[in-house]
């Protein structure tokens, strides 16, 4: 996580807090935890910049509770740019969610799941039961960050609550679902990490190759659907041949 999202405290602020990051940044915090109310700010404060930029915004990098704001000072200065962007957080309103819902294939277990089988033993179920309950919640993308398309999710219940390793695994594929302490995960690239891993869906979250290389985005609402091996085989070889692309649900 960078500076700008770093949930502590339970609770999400009435009004945001302002946060100077060097001079060419901005932190516009919504609360201290993971909270869809704060999340849903979030989102919509960075679609109105989308909507109706503000000259010398460059960038806008939301995270669970904090939107980021970088900007050029040789064209907004950061005083007026707080300014500008306290008023347009007074016109949001209500946040209502809109967002897209997705049915997520997942091979639970095996070779990438290589966790499930200890963590079930851990939180005193069978694996099957692990499984049911891991795929029986929904999901909320609360950010895209640490790796490209990266998916940081909320919902996760809390019988599967679950530290990180002490030790992060050298190298983790893309594609595997996991559990840090609260959060659920998607791996959208290879590499490291301490979560732990209950399966793999044949998704690729992250193709940059695609025109839209990142599939999800955050506010999001996703639910896994436990395939089997073979199935989610065919899947990732019907994606790699081009002949399947991920939709949402209700998607034409």
């Amino acid at each position: 996580m960078n500076a700008c999202e770093q949930p502590t405290v339970d609770g999400t602020a009435s009004s945001p807090l302002f946060l100077t990051l060097g001079d060419s940044a901005l932190c516009v915090q919504f609360g201290e935890m993971i909270d869809p109310v704060a999340n849903r700010r979030v989102i919509a404060l960075a679609q109105n910049l989308l909507d109706r930029p503000i000259d010398g915004v460059l960038e806008t990098v939301p995270t669970y509770r904090s939107l980021l704001v970088t900007y050029d000072p040789t064209q907004v200065r950061g005083a007026l740019l707080e300014g500008l962007l306290s008023e347009r957080i007074t016109t949001l309103g209500a946040q209502e969610d809109v967002s897209r819902h997705w049915r997520v294939p997942v091979v639970y277990g095996g070779k990438v799941g290589m966790d499930l089988e200890a963590l079930a033993a851990e939180k005193e179920m069978t694996p099957d039961a692990l499984v049911e309950l891991h795929s029986s919640a929904e999901y909320r993308v609360y950010m895209i960050g640490f790796a490209p398309g990266f998916a940081y999710l909320g919902g996760l219940p809390e019988a599967l609550h679950t530290p990180r390793l002490p030790k992060p695994r050298h190298l983790i594929p893309a594609g595997a679902v996991g559990i840090g302490g609260q959060q659920g995960s998607i791996n959208s690239v290879a590499g490291p990490s301490g979560w732990r891993y209950v399966g793999w869906t044949p998704w690729r979250t992250f193709d940059p190759a695609s025109a839209n290389p990142v599939l999800f985005a955050a506010g999001d609402r996703l639910r896994f659907v436990p395939v089997s091996a073979e199935r989610g085989n065919e899947i990732a070889a019907a994606i790699g041949a081009g002949e399947l692309s991920p939709q949402p649900e209700g998607a034409q």
